[in-house]
């Protein structure tokens, strides 16, 4: 097999954000010539597919500053550091939509855009909902939806629904429901 290893040869940190960290490196490409790679570091992130005992999904809607518009997506948030991936997906689901769940489940791993970013998100599956409180953070508007499953592969269909992590995550328990 070809060896398609990019070695790293120097680079710089050229932007450190409260969530996002750009850096711009010089690497030594497989074939010996220089390559330069600009990227984006994120801390990761959890996605979670809370299903209702009817079947119905719950999605959130939500306007998202950099597309300048509304987005439907199922809930996720960003690692806090030190948190296990679970753990994220748990606080995450009650601070956003005011649900915890009785059982979960680890549907997988999916690298949003590989191109650019580190970022992995964890795909979470969480059934047996309860209903407590939301606790949104500040700063965060959204509004909660139950959508039964079926409308809800409607919507990646139509496009209705074109967030990655979203459309990755109903389409994979779609094929590999229990």
């Amino acid at each position: 097999m070809k060896d398609l290893t990019e070695h790293f040869v120097a680079g710089e940190q050229v932007y450190d954000g409260g969530l996002l960290k750009v850096h711009r490196d010089t690497v030594r490409l497989p074939d010996g010539t220089t390559g330069y790679r600009e990227y984006i570091r994120h801390p990761g992130a959890v996605a979670v597919l809370a299903l209702f005992d009817d079947g119905a999904v719950l999605l959130e809607r939500q306007f998202r500053y950099p597309s300048r518009r509304e987005f439907i997506e199922i809930p996720a948030g960003k690692l806090e550091p030190g948190e296990p991936h679970l753990d994220t997906a748990k606080r995450e689901l009650l601070e956003e939509t005011g649900y915890v769940a009785a059982e979960w489940r680890r549907l997988g791993v999916m690298h949003t855009a590989i191109a650019y970013t580190d970022e992995a998100i964890e795909l979470f599956v969480a059934r047996g909902l309860g209903k407590r409180e939301a606790k949104l953070d500040a700063g965060e508007f959204l509004e909660v939806l139950k959508v039964p499953f079926g409308e809800a592969l409607a919507m990646v269909r139509d496009g209705r629904i074109t967030d990655a992590k979203s459309v990755a995550g109903l389409l994979w328990l779609k094929a590999f429901r229990d």
